[in-house]
């Protein structure tokens, strides 16, 4: 399918939220062109190289599928949104940017692997919890919040596997190339070994920064 696209200088995993403030032009247009449809979907995808205004960025294959779920017109071409973002999409092809970046797309729900098991999960949601726990300690900050609150409260669990393991990378503090390979991680157990590297990136950059 056709998409109208709008790249980003960090990664949106599925069911996050954003605000969006759009001032240039071609995004304008583009926030003009979904209102008058009356379908409100545009994909998100990391900038690889460049920057989000002035057009001519370099662009990853592997976003979201993003929908505006207020827009609120500030005059003069300005509006401002709130969005959601939900399912997974990979960029077949990209389209001239005329007069706004378009794609051609599918979706790309996790492909087959090994399932991971609710043990994998209590390992993956321990490593969090210690990685709050040494943060804390690194900043001199000897109260932290309880084990539900540093993992996203009680509802984790009632979400199915896929969404819990996007929900609880939300919970680490990787930077954007660690979460697109957790995004771009092909099956539920290769984003599930992505996420640990990236929580051992992050352990190891916490430990260097700390006071001796």
């Amino acid at each position: 399918m056709e998409l109208p696209m709008f790249p980003l200088e960090w990664v949106l995993l599925p069911g996050e939220e954003l605000s969006l403030q759009i001032f240039e032009m071609r995004y304008t247009v583009l926030v003009g062109e979904l209102i008058r449809s009356g379908d409100p979907r545009f994909g998100v995808v990391l900038i690889a190289r460049g920057r989000e205004v002035g057009g001519g960025e370099q662009r990853n294959a592997v976003g979201t599928m993003t929908s505006i779920t207020q827009c609120t017109d500030l005059g003069a071409g300005r509006y401002a949104l709130r969005c959601l973002t939900g399912e997974r999409i990979r960029v077949r092809e990209w389209l001239a940017d005329d007069p706004y970046p378009r794609a051609e797309i599918d979706v790309w729900p996790d492909e087959p692997g090994e399932p991971v098991s609710d043990s994998q999960f209590g390992e993956l949601e321990d490593r969090i919890v210690a990685l709050h726990k040494q943060m804390a300690a690194a900043r001199r900050r000897w109260v932290m919040p309880g084990r539900d609150a540093t993992l996203g409260g009680r509802r984790l669990r009632s979400l199915d596997p896929t969404q819990r393991l996007y929900s609880l990378t939300c919970r680490v503090p990787m930077g954007e190339a660690d979460r697109y390979a957790v995004l771009a991680a092909p099956s539920l157990s290769g984003r599930l070994a992505a996420l640990h590297e990236a929580i051992e990136t992050v352990s190891a950059r916490v430990e260097f920064e700390s006071p001796r």
